[in-house]
């Protein structure tokens, strides 16, 4: 789940060690993958500005919420709850992120339709999904082998075939692609990966979780500037499962 703003972060992080999960429209009620559900969420959930956040505003990040039908990416045991702004369990210690992470972190990428996206963690393959809505290509890297497989079957069957999954260590990103306009690190790493940094296209951003495992993180935005300089930001406090290392889990 999850400073920009200090009124805005403070009231997150507030929540985050208190380990509450702010839910503004309930979604165990609503019919999963309904078109009043999704509303539901982008409108309550997501685009409102509450007392502990910033709404998301961009209307193309808003229409690929409202899009991708997130049930789908939920195991069964909890699509009754796919619409409800928390995250949810995946497996193999790994979650489905809070709706509302998922857009402010797309909107953070200032993504255009030509392009080409690196997403480090597919985990259940929405965050890919959303970005697919969006920009031209999509490219992520899954360390754990059964949700690699998960979640590009399922992408396939939603229809996202301009997404690319791939079985690996993404600290070390996809050179073979590179360079990328948008970065997206869907974990918690303890500094930014340098190969990412490399990869990323001048005028590129990042969107990455820096901090340590099973604490609160920083949600840090990384532009590269035209001359390959860095600028750094940080947005938010969040709490992100931590990024894998080594080599990858074949189960």
């Amino acid at each position: 789940m999850p400073q920009q703003s200090h009124v805005r972060g403070a009231g997150i992080l507030a929540a985050c060690l208190l380990g509450i999960w702010v839910v503004w429209g309930a979604g165990a009620e609503d019919t999963p993958g309904s078109k009043e559900a999704r509303e539901r969420m982008v409108e309550q959930d997501i685009a409102r500005t509450g007392w502990a956040r910033e709404g998301v505003k961009n209307e193309t990040v808003l229409n690929a919420m409202r899009t991708v039908l997130r049930h789908e990416f939920v195991p069964e045991p909890d699509r009754g709850d796919a619409y409800a702004d928390r995250p949810l369990p995946i497996g193999h210690g790994q979650t489905i992120s809070q709706p509302y992470i998922v857009a402010y972190m797309t909107e953070m990428l200032g993504l255009k339709p030509e392009h080409t996206v690196l997403e480090i963690g597919t985990g259940s393959g929405y965050q890919a999904a959303v970005l697919a809505e969006i920009a031209a290509k999509v490219y992520s890297i899954e360390i754990v082998k059964p949700l690699a497989e998960r979640a590009t079957d399922t992408l396939k069957k939603q229809g996202y075939d301009t997404v690319e999954v791939k079985h690996g260590d993404g600290y070390f990103g996809w050179p073979e692609h590179a360079p990328f306009d948008a970065i997206i690190v869907t974990a918690a790493a303890s500094h930014i990966p340098p190969p990412l940094v490399e990869q990323l296209k001048p005028g590129g951003r990042m969107a990455i979780p820096v901090g340590p495992p099973l604490q609160t993180q920083n949600l840090i935005l990384v532009e590269k500037l035209e001359d390959g300089t860095l600028r750094r930001r940080s947005v938010m406090p969040v709490r992100f499962v931590p990024l894998t290392r080594g080599q990858a889990e074949a189960e």
